[in-house]
């Protein structure tokens, strides 16, 4: 028989390798014979670094780079040397999670700290780039990004202007003869998961800017910038930013990483799959055993169940949930077509209990399931 072990992290409990442990001792004790493959997963948000470190077998580089207010920080990614890739998190330089509450303030933030990592990972000699764009305290439509490597965005003056949301509006033209040399030889993948356009009601000012630190008035003259930069951006590169689903991620990178990486958007769950060469990997198994946190409504918008599930579907294979929790009743579990589904809770003496000994829980799942084999 052969199993596949296909798990997210239980956040503040176990990680997708140790869940895949405990499954795994709790199978070999019943079914000692079973064929057992690790293949753990994520969805691009936090923890997708260790997993992709899983199937990279990169190195952890470190750098110091600009922060999100053009302060001095250490960011890290991974770097494989073997495969020339690179998986970097946008907000490792310019994400939310380097502030404090009261720090948030995204007109005034920029990229340009994800565009020196980028630098810095092709100078290291990256052919493949992996970008999570996700966590961002940004709204500069991923100028900043953009002249960490070489482009120059000028206003009426041609000055170049400081590569921040409240200057997009200032920009009239873009200058793309000083853009760093390799920059074509890299593929760029990026991890997104939110299709909002760049401008208008739904884009990334109005969405998503308040939870940064814009207050009303800076939404509406974020949005205008984002608008203004739509046109040129027309003129420059011949596309239509309110086309691309998921223009407006992460305060606008995801227009940035279209226009000027020349990057392919996809979910996170898919590119951490295809690294994991996943479809491949299942072939002929018998079931696939899957996990998160919590199994409840938002496992159906694009989490790494969902993922699962879509590649299970297609190729006929069973699929078993063992999760932290389930807030979902059994018709909605049948009907998204999980087989087979346990819950931590059931067998611990609560919350707490659950956190701390997940993998003892979790193997003694994997055993109960094993003998309904």
């Amino acid at each position: 028989m052969k199993i596949i072990l296909a798990p997210d992290k239980f956040k503040n409990s176990l990680t997708g390798l140790e869940f895949c442990n405990a499954v795994e001792e709790g199978i070999k004790n019943i079914k000692p014979d079973t064929e057992i493959i690790k293949l753990p997963l994520a969805d691009g948000g936090d923890g997708t670094i260790e997993v992709v470190k899983f199937y990279l077998k990169g190195e952890v580089v470190n750098v110091e780079v600009n922060n999100p207010f053009f302060n001095p920080v250490m960011a890290s990614y991974l770097y494989s040397d073997s495969s020339k890739t690179a998986f970097i998190e946008m907000a490792e330089a310019s994400g939310v999670k380097l502030l404090k509450p009261e720090q948030f303030d995204c007109k005034n933030a920029t990229t340009f700290g994800t565009g020196e990592m980028i630098a810095d990972a092709i100078k290291k000699g990256a052919k493949e780039i992996i970008l999570g764009i996700g966590g961002s305290a940004t709204n500069d439509c991923g100028i900043g990004m953009a002249m960490a490597l070489g482009y120059r965005f000028l206003d009426k003056n041609n000055d170049e202007v400081k590569p921040t949301g409240a200057n997009l509006s200032k920009i009239i033209s873009i200058d793309v003869t000083k853009v760093f040399p390799k920059l074509n030889d890299v593929k760029f993948n990026i991890a997104c998961d939110v299709t909002n356009p760049l401008y208008g009601k739904n884009g990334a000012a109005y969405v998503y800017g308040a939870q940064k630190g814009a207050s009303n008035e800076d939404i509406e003259m974020l949005d205008k910038g984002l608008e203004s930069m739509s046109k040129i951006i027309n003129v420059v590169f011949n596309v239509d930013a309110q086309t691309i689903k998921g223009a407006g991620a992460a305060g606008g990178m995801g227009i940035a990483t279209k226009v000027f990486l020349n990057g392919n958007l996809e979910p996170g769950i898919q590119l951490v799959k295809n690294l994991a060469n996943f479809d491949s990997q299942i072939k002929k198994a018998d079931w696939i055993i899957t996990g998160e946190g919590k199994l409840d409504v938002q496992t159906f918008s694009g989490k790494t169940i969902q993922g699962v599930m879509n590649s299970a579907k297609a190729q006929n294979i069973k699929v078993a949930a063992f999760c932290g929790a389930i807030d979902l009743d059994k018709n909605s579990i049948m009907d998204f077509g999980i087989v087979y589904n346990d819950a931590v809770l059931n067998h611990s003496e609560g919350i707490d209990d659950a956190m701390k000994n997940g993998y003892s829980y979790v193997k003694e799942m994997a055993e109960v399931f094993a003998k309904t084999l």
